[in-house]
């Protein structure tokens, strides 16, 4: 999909979301272009626009398990755009990017909160049992692994490009121990849909991985 077409696309599901809030319309626009251009650095290869875009959509599958939906599409938009592979606190400081701008757009501070709560979690994949709007939203990041070979394939290299600067025997290391530790899982998804449709295929393609490195 071209990046014009996505982002046209992108816009849309933006305008959704804020639609629900008494958001000015010139400072919404600037708050798109700003994630626009965060996604879209040369030094990412999985973690862009498309990532975004397919995490909101698998959220639109799923949105019948939300509580909130539109903190939960927030999260979504800020939850990796902060993402420097060397770094330890890149969900703290997508939650506090979050904030920030959802502050300066005027969104509700209780919306605020529950959104950074969202972001905060994604760092190690963990939901409680009654976090419902956590556990679709994790879902909806981790959908890739439950993706067809070739396009799982095409996620796996994309992640190694983002590591670029780690050589290949640590990387392999690494990799192998996030990639274990997901299988070692009772169950990777949370939502009894993407559990049914997903588990089966994601365990799969991480076993393949591993074989691979």
């Amino acid at each position: 999909m071209p990046k014009e077409n996505l982002t046209d696309i992108l816009f849309c599901h933006w305008q959704h979301t804020i639609s629900s809030f008494e958001v000015d319309q010139v400072a919404a626009e600037k708050a798109f272009n700003l994630l626009v251009e965060a996604y879209s650095s040369s030094d990412r290869y999985y973690h862009t626009l498309k990532h975004i875009y397919h995490v909101l959509k698998t959220i639109d599958n799923l949105q019948a398990y939300t509580r909130n939906l539109a903190n939960v599409q927030f999260a979504a938009w800020f939850h990796d755009v902060v993402y420097d592979t060397k770094a330890q606190n890149n969900e703290e400081k997508s939650a506090d990017y979050a904030c920030e701008l959802l502050s300066n757009l005027g969104i509700p501070p209780s919306n605020i909160t529950a959104v950074a709560c969202l972001i905060i979690n994604t760092k190690n994949h963990q939901a409680a049992a009654d976090d419902f709007d956590s556990q679709v939203l994790l879902d909806a990041d981790l959908a890739i692994l439950a993706a067809n070979p070739v396009q799982y394939r095409e996620y796996a290299n994309s992640i190694r490009q983002e590591y670029a600067w780690v050589s290949e025997a640590e990387y392999i290391v690494g990799r192998a121990h996030v990639l274990e530790r997901f299988l070692q899982r009772q169950r990777i998804y949370f939502t009894t849909l993407m559990f049914e449709v997903g588990e089966k295929p994601a365990r799969c393609n991480l076993n393949a991985e591993i074989q691979y490195l």
